[in-house]
């Protein structure tokens, strides 16, 4: 009889597994391969047509990528105008997002009115959802917790299979309403089945926004002040949408294009968002930063921040990949419009938090980290601050913990995968199915007792 132990068999498969599955790099070269569906000089493969949302980094001028200081478009839209029409109006912006990405135009006051009150009533989850769906099988992990969250929620669909447009329509406002409350709740079964402490669970109120109520839901006093609510309004704005390239939207086209129903594909552009290379980079930022905060003795050096990023670039310091997290975006060059936007807010909130010090850090890491990229690199290439360097700082300073940083991301973005899933059963009807060439040579089988 064979000996077995699951640890030395696992290990055993692992390096198996590992032995016989990578490619030769050289063959990505010869079959002009797309890595990552992407041309080498970064640009992405054109794989499909939207109305939804535009990112601008760069124009094409005589077939040349020329850098312009980025925009972000939401239906044709400047997101600046979005955030400077909510503020002149002193109300909060998502709602009025979440309107125009679904339907492609920007609401009345009353259509708005109407809308909001149509998301409010939807907040609260199904009956018996909260004990059996989350406090019956809590997670470490918030966003496992709500990709679940996401499928069980076919369960109490009386017509979860319907692929109409209007049905479609039903259940999106439906998942963008209850997200917030998703992952409020996932957080306090989190907080009391795996961090031992108290757990609170409050009704979410209808008249207030989407920011307010997770606000309400994640703290234990329910209180927020104003600030408070527009800095977390502003990040929500800015994260709920960014074209349909990007990992978690086209996870969304690509799950629906296969005809099926709107939970699996969420679900799916959940398990994408949770990824440290998309929605879970601002963690890496936090992680980064922690360590920056405590070797940099003086914060205002300038010299000595940037030895410390120079370190991280050769690989002296930091997780050992030699990146500054936070910096360089695939599409914007320039600038990133969301960077900015958040930045301007996390002065004010600073201010606020007595945290100003730490502000002035992140300022002089913006200014200094192109500069060392470009030393150590000696390459050209623009180097701009990405929104995921600013946002963790913002959640920090609201006292939102980590492990909501990510999910906080997906109450925004579900309004995106929203109106991607709208668009794909509406004028998709084509499944996704690039290519993979096969570059394993054909053999000979060998049987059993030859083997």
């Amino acid at each position: 009889m064979v000996e077995y132990s699951e640890e030395k068999l696992m290990a055993t498969l692992a390096e198996l597994a590992k032995r016989n599955d990578p490619v030769d790099q050289a063959l990505y070269e010869k079959y002009d391969v797309k890595c990552g569906l992407r041309y080498s000089d970064g640009r992405g493969v054109l794989v499909g047509l939207t109305q939804i949302g535009d990112v601008v980094g760069y124009d094409m001028i005589d077939g040349k990528k020329v850098p312009c200081p980025g925009r972000l478009l939401y239906r044709g839209y400047n997101v600046e105008d979005l955030i400077a029409d909510a503020h002149q109006h002193s109300q909060s912006g998502f709602e009025q997002t979440i309107y125009l990405l679904l339907f492609g135009e920007l609401p009345t006051a009353d259509e708005l009115s109407l809308f909001r009150m149509y998301l409010g009533v939807n907040r609260t989850l199904p009956g018996s959802f909260t004990e059996d769906m989350i406090m019956k099988a809590p997670s470490k992990d918030i966003m496992n917790k709500l990709a679940r969250g996401v499928l069980a929620s076919y369960s109490y669909d009386n017509n979860p299979e319907d692929r109409s447009v209007a049905n479609n329509l039903r259940q999106c406002v439906e998942l963008i309403s209850r997200f917030s409350t998703l992952v409020a709740y996932g957080y306090q079964a989190k907080r009391r089945y795996f961090d031992e402490k108290s757990m609170y669970i409050h009704n979410p109120k209808p008249e207030l926004s989407t920011a307010e109520n997770l606000l309400r839901l994640i703290r234990r006093d329910k209180q927020y002040s104003r600030l408070e609510a527009d800095t977390l309004d502003l990040a929500l704005i800015l994260h709920a949408e960014h074209g349909g390239g990007n990992n978690s939207s086209l996870t969304v086209h690509v799950i629906s294009s296969a005809d099926t129903d709107i939970y699996s594909a969420i679900a799916g552009a959940v398990g994408s968002l949770k990824g440290y290379r998309h929605g879970g980079a601002n963690i890496k930022v936090m992680e980064m930063m922690d360590e920056i905060k405590k070797n940099v003795k003086d914060w205002s050096n300038e010299k000595e921040v940037k030895e410390y990023l120079r370190k991280i670039i050769q690989k002296k310091a930091g997780n050992g990949t030699g990146l500054i997290y936070g910096q360089g975006h695939a599409v914007y060059t320039v600038s990133d419009p969301r960077a900015v936007l958040l930045r301007d807010k996390a002065e004010l909130l600073a201010i606020d938090k007595g945290c100003i010090e730490e502000f002035e850090l992140y300022r002089t890491i913006e200014k200094l980290a192109p500069e060392v990229f470009y030393e150590e690199k000696g390459t050209k290439k623009l180097i701009c601050s990405n929104v995921d360097f600013y946002s963790g700082f913002v959640y920090s300073m609201l006292g939102i913990p980590r492990e909501l940083f990510t999910p906080i991301f997906a109450v925004a973005r579900i309004a995106g995968w929203s109106a991607h899933r709208i668009e794909e059963i509406a004028s998709g009807g084509r499944i996704y199915r690039p290519a993979y060439k096969n570059v394993a040579p054909e053999r000979n089988y060998i049987l059993m007792d030859d083997r």
